[in-house]
């Protein structure tokens, strides 16, 4: 399956607006229903429970479908057996709250009708951009949503979405850093783009004089900007090898130190995700290693006597072996280890005959 994500026209927006207030609304009444329940009885409630007590909301003045209230109820349902909590967090409607929640408006697919341009939905006809040719695609369930901006989406997933095909034989390792967003076990390196440095001054002076419009353009651009130099990155690298290795760096323990800043910019938990799910639509091996050790291994003998160490290693680029007399490259070493480690996971996950 996939996600289809269409930008809806702007006139639209009073409307959608209105439609997801009633969801906030929704929302909060079930949530407080089920915690009020879970008081009385010390049970919980399900999906189908509450369906009882959402019957006939329509008449009393809601314009959601009845498939969107039922969506609405298994979705609170699932979050709160995953984070484990008696009630969840209230969905604000107001616009001038600090924590308004962003709009959100799921359904099913018999909640929507798709014709020349336009979903339907209820008795709204939507506008949007159609860039994929929703004709070609069968839509199984989605949801329209809000961004930071105020502008709305329709996200649709589908289950007959075209395959990308990758003409690749080779694997590749690849080790995540900062000067150089990726290396390549075969020498190639990919350029890190610094989206946010290259518009830290503009957003400074936006937020100094407090125009929150500005800041959330800004911030939007950043945003656009290194999703898509990580998509067509990544597409590129799911096209070209068949297994693709790459180290298990913790990006989130990282973002707490004096790296935060570089961290979060080059996007490496996003740049894997997108690795993941594109292999897997292509058909194509991905394995995140453990790459302990990797960069102070050397990739031809093993040795680690004299490999850079610590914080105080880092600035050391390029060092070589004393036992084998190699030169390394301080990435390149690091990429052909994961490399190595990725080819050692592979051959132990191919079951017996």
């Amino acid at each position: 399956m996939k996600t289809l994500k269409l930008r809806i026209k702007d006139r639209h927006c009073k409307v959608l607006d209105q439609l997801a207030s009633e969801v906030n609304f929704v929302w909060n009444y079930v949530n407080d229903l089920c915690f009020k329940h879970l008081q009385r009885t010390g049970k919980f409630f399900s999906a189908f429970d509450i369906a009882a007590y959402t019957k006939g909301a329509s008449k009393a003045g809601l314009h959601l479908h009845s498939q969107t209230i039922q969506a609405i109820t298994e979705e609170l349902v699932l979050r709160r057996k995953q984070f484990k909590k008696a009630k969840l967090n209230w969905r604000v409607s107001n616009p001038k709250s600090p924590k308004k929640s962003l709009g959100w408006i799921p359904f099913k697919k018999t909640a929507i009708k798709y014709q020349h341009g336009q979903i339907k939905y209820g008795n709204h006809w939507f506008s949007l951009w159609d860039s994929y040719g929703l004709n070609k695609y069968t839509v199984k369930t989605g949801a329209f949503v809000q961004d930071s901006r105020g502008r709305w989406y329709v996200c649709l997933v589908v289950d007959n979405a075209a395959k990308v095909k990758s003409t690749g034989t080779e694997s590749i390792g690849i080790d995540l850093g900062l000067k150089d967003l990726a290396t390549l076990s075969n020498g190639q390196k990919i350029a890190a783009q610094r989206t946010y440095r290259t518009y830290e001054q503009k957003l400074g002076i936006a937020q100094r004089a407090r125009n929150k419009k500005r800041v959330k353009a800004i911030h939007a651009k950043i945003k656009h900007i290194r999703n898509n130099h990580l998509h067509q990155e990544s597409t590129k690298l799911v096209k070209n090898y068949s297994a693709i290795f790459v180290g298990n760096v913790n990006a989130k323990s990282l973002a707490k130190t004096k790296l935060a800043k570089s961290v979060l910019d080059s996007g490496w938990t996003l740049f894997r995700t997108l690795l993941k799910y594109k292999c897997e639509n292509a058909g194509v091996w991905f394995e995140e290693v453990d790459e302990k050790y990797t960069t102070q291994t050397c990739s031809c003998c093993g040795s680690r006597d004299s490999s850079p160490k610590g914080r105080a290693g880092l600035g050391i680029r390029e060092w070589t072996c004393v036992q084998c007399g190699t030169l390394h490259d301080r990435d390149i070493n690091a990429a052909k280890n994961i490399l190595a480690l990725g080819h050692e996971r592979l051959v132990e996950g191919i079951p017996l005959l």
